[in-house]
């Protein structure tokens, strides 16, 4: 039995026909919003042949998720969760329904198309915290990191793959039939929400004597656990420092005489690895040390991005990319899964909307400040100064935060023990 699950683990597909629903849907619907994210950038820089006209992408995308996203934590811990996510995805189908129509009526109003973008975002991102608790609600305490491994493969496989669909269909049916095919997607995901049980917030949190206790926002409980704050802390400081992807095109130009082919490999490298760590999820997610292997992860990003920073050939440039990429992966999940079980369910709608913006924040401040930085010096400087100042961060994080560093995931019987949270979340919450 352990020879067949040492590498990839696969017990929550195995095991939970909800989790394998979710997982298809969520597949499904990664694909499609790759696919349509080309669609958009190539269809904005075709009505306007502008950068920024592409760099407003960004902000009709990136203001939707951080606003919406904290509001979305507060419904996801006062309405039945699957209701919400289900309502979000129907939103995010229609606007994928409109960006179809203006295509098809040759709109040429740019506006209008970052209009739509920005509702299918706000609509993504109301649901967001809410879908973010799901695999902890469907799964054993023990399978969470290896289901949120799944669902980082199927995200890399998007990432890898969507983009190449996506040229595919526009170069052969324009930019409508790449959205139509995202419409497609979220209607399958769509399906697969509607098949999940009901996943009402559970439970109270009280104080001693059995008074309920005061409502707290995502902020309170997180700054309340060391855990918590450190696990953020720590994605904080990884993304916010060593975030590469503003720099790839000087780095090319540089570096690697500005040939494009080199840029899509920088990001295909960065994808490889994650898929790679991925498929080998199950030699970390069984791995009780959440704590530890999160911090280590992040250390091992920051340098592979320094060496990034200073590698000559091409192939070594790639490799290091390769290797951030299967670190971030390993951040990603075993930091997700100790957020989740470590947070009680009355409050993880809250304090999964506060991951969700530094998940979307921290890299996009990062690659505003890599850019800043580069512009003033050079693309290896800051590369090379923001991976050895994430390591350094992220040391700093590991020695102030015992309780991170010892944390241990808990048994599968302890995550069985209680319901909408991992055994050791809620007696230390009762406990206060």
């Amino acid at each position: 039995m352990r020879g067949r699950v040492r590498f990839l683990d696969v017990r929550p597909l195995r095991g939970s026909r909800p989790f394998r629903d979710l997982w298809a849907g969520t597949s499904a619907s990664q694909l499609g919003g790759q696919i349509a994210n080309v669609a958009v950038l190539a269809q904005v820089w075709d009505l306007t042949g502008s950068p920024v006209g592409t760099g407003a992408i960004g902000l009709a995308t990136g203001l939707p998720m951080v606003l919406f996203g904290l509001l979305g934590g507060t419904l996801a811990d006062a309405v039945d969760r699957r209701a919400l996510v289900r309502i979000t995805t129907a939103g995010q189908l229609l606007t994928a329904v409109g960006l179809c129509a203006q295509a098809l009526a040759d709109s040429r109003n740019v506006l209008l198309l970052l209009a739509l973008v920005a509702a299918g975002s706000a609509c993504g991102a109301l649901g967001a915290p809410a879908r973010r608790t799901f695999p902890v609600r469907l799964l054993p305490g023990d399978q969470v990191a290896a289901g949120l491994a799944l669902t980082n493969i199927s995200f890399q496989v998007a990432m890898l793959a969507g983009p190449a669909v996506a040229g595919l269909v526009i170069a052969r049916w324009d930019f409508a039939a790449a959205y139509a095919t995202q419409a497609v997607a979220l209607a399958v995901a769509m399906l697969a929400v509607i098949r999940l049980p009901s996943m009402k917030p559970e439970g109270k949190i009280r104080a001693a004597g059995g008074r309920r206790r005061p409502e707290r926002g995502g902020w309170a409980v997180i700054l309340r656990r060391p855990t918590l704050w450190g696990s953020m802390a720590t994605d904080l400081s990884a993304t916010l420092l060593a975030m590469p992807i503003a720099l790839f095109p000087l780095v090319n130009e540089t570096r690697f005489e500005g040939d494009p082919r080199n840029l899509g490999l920088f990001f295909s490298a960065v994808a490889v690895g994650g898929i790679t760590a991925g498929l080998l999820s199950g030699t970390v997610t069984r791995r009780r040390r959440a704590g530890l292997v999160q911090l280590c992860a992040a250390g091992v990003w920051g340098l592979a991005l320094a060496c990034f920073g200073l590698a000559g050939p091409l192939w070594l440039a790639l490799c290091c990319l390769a290797v951030a990429g299967a670190a971030d992966t390993v951040s990603v999940v075993t930091g997700s899964a100790l957020v989740q079980g470590e947070t009680p369910d009355a409050y993880r709608g809250r304090v999964s909307s506060v991951e969700h913006v530094i998940g979307v924040a921290g890299p996009e401040l990062g690659n505003f400040r890599g850019g800043l930085l580069a512009s003033a010096t050079s693309a290896s400087f800051s590369l090379v100064a923001g991976g050895l100042s994430a390591v350094v961060a992220v040391a700093a994080v590991a020695a102030s935060n015992t309780a991170l560093r010892s944390y241990r995931t808990p048994s599968a019987a302890v995550g069985a023990a209680a319901p909408g949270g991992t055994g050791a979340a809620a007696s230390a919450d009762r406990a206060h």
